[in-house]
């Protein structure tokens, strides 16, 4: 059994082929979907974050509509960039839209990769420490949040206040309980994930890591899970941790899938750079009939390392295709993988 959710990157673009030609296409959009996958019996919505481009940056307000249109399914991200973020105005809002949502948030942080400009965080406020990286910054921040949603008072209350304070520090409110264990790291490396599991950190591995063996990407993708668990269970953490991955899979069920996907070009893992020092190797997208999608994804050793599944899906194509997409997997293929 596994969860299986989808992942909208949020793309938008003013084209005429596009369903999304704008930023609130885009993001109702994204509201509809959500109601549309818990319709269908899917069990996680999830957004990516990218900052200066045309596509979904702000997930906070979203996840938090999201959460009110909805009543079961998960709502999430994969991933917000921590180079980017005020730590503790994020605990806030965070803590806002889980509790709108009744406890449902599954938030994938990250120490960011490659953006739309140069050293975007700068524009933003924040600049490493002396001596620290931009990565290091990131992780950083994704501490400080992490401290903070533990829910402990942190700060001297004023002998005078507007309003009656409770005894001791304060903490930031609204607090959320349980939030804590639904955080996620995004990693693209072993060591990463490694570190993941040690802070006590779910694990999102995307169709996208360092290639550090040579090997197939599901190979060193699943080596990578095994890695996280083995660091997880040594650092002794109380609850047992959950492991997503995302792929691109669409079954050709009707002329217009074969149309779109029929010829995708991307049945092979493709390598390249994605900074001048970091060779990244890139996951293949799987697009076929149902029963040769059965075969192919039985064999891919990471899918069937992780609990979660994260469906990318082409959001310009509109709320009823990719409806139809996460159909088609959840009744034609999910069930013959022993999924459902």
């Amino acid at each position: 059994m596994k969860k299986i959710g989808f992942l909208s990157f949020g793309h938008w673009t003013p084209a005429p082929q596009s369903g999304t030609r704008s930023a609130a296409d885009a993001l109702l959009q994204s509201i509809d979907l959500a109601v549309a996958a818990e319709e269908l019996g899917a069990d996680g919505a999830y957004v990516r974050v990218h900052h200066f481009a045309r596509q979904l940056a702000s997930p906070f307000p979203l996840l938090a509509a999201m959460g009110a249109k909805t009543s079961r399914i998960e709502l999430g991200t994969a991933v917000i960039d921590m180079r980017y973020e005020n730590p503790l105005y994020m605990a806030e809002d965070a803590g806002a839209a889980d509790l709108i949502s009744g406890g449902r948030l599954q938030l994938g942080l990250s120490r960011g990769s490659p953006e739309q400009v140069i050293d975007g965080w700068r524009h933003f406020g924040y600049a490493p420490a002396e001596g620290e990286t931009d990565a290091e910054m990131g992780r950083r921040h994704a501490s400080v949040f992490l401290e903070t949603l533990r829910g402990q008072g942190f700060a001297q209350p004023n002998p005078r206040p507007m309003f009656p304070n409770p005894p001791g520090l304060l903490r930031l409110e609204p607090h959320s309980e349980g939030l804590r264990d639904r955080i996620w790291w995004g990693s693209g490396s072993n060591a990463t994930a490694v570190w993941a599991a040690q802070q006590g950190l779910n694990l999102q591995s995307s169709t996208l890591k360092d290639d550090e063996t040579g090997e197939p990407f599901h190979i060193q993708q699943a080596a990578q899970i095994r890695a996280y668990r083995a660091a997880w269970k040594a650092a002794g953490h109380a609850r047992t941790p959950r492991v997503s991955v995302s792929r691109s899979i669409f079954p050709l069920l009707d002329d217009r899938d074969r149309a779109y996907f029929g010829r995708s070009g991307k049945e092979q893992d493709q390598v390249g750079f994605i900074d001048e020092k970091t060779r990244a190797i890139f996951g293949r997208s799987y697009a076929a009939d149902p029963e040769v999608l059965v075969g192919q994804l039985r064999a891919d050793e990471a899918i069937a390392e992780a609990d979660t599944l994260l469906l990318t899906i082409p959001n310009q194509l509109g709320v009823e295709y990719c409806a139809h997409v996460i159909e088609g997997i959840l009744k034609h293929v999910a069930p013959a993988l022993g999924w459902r």
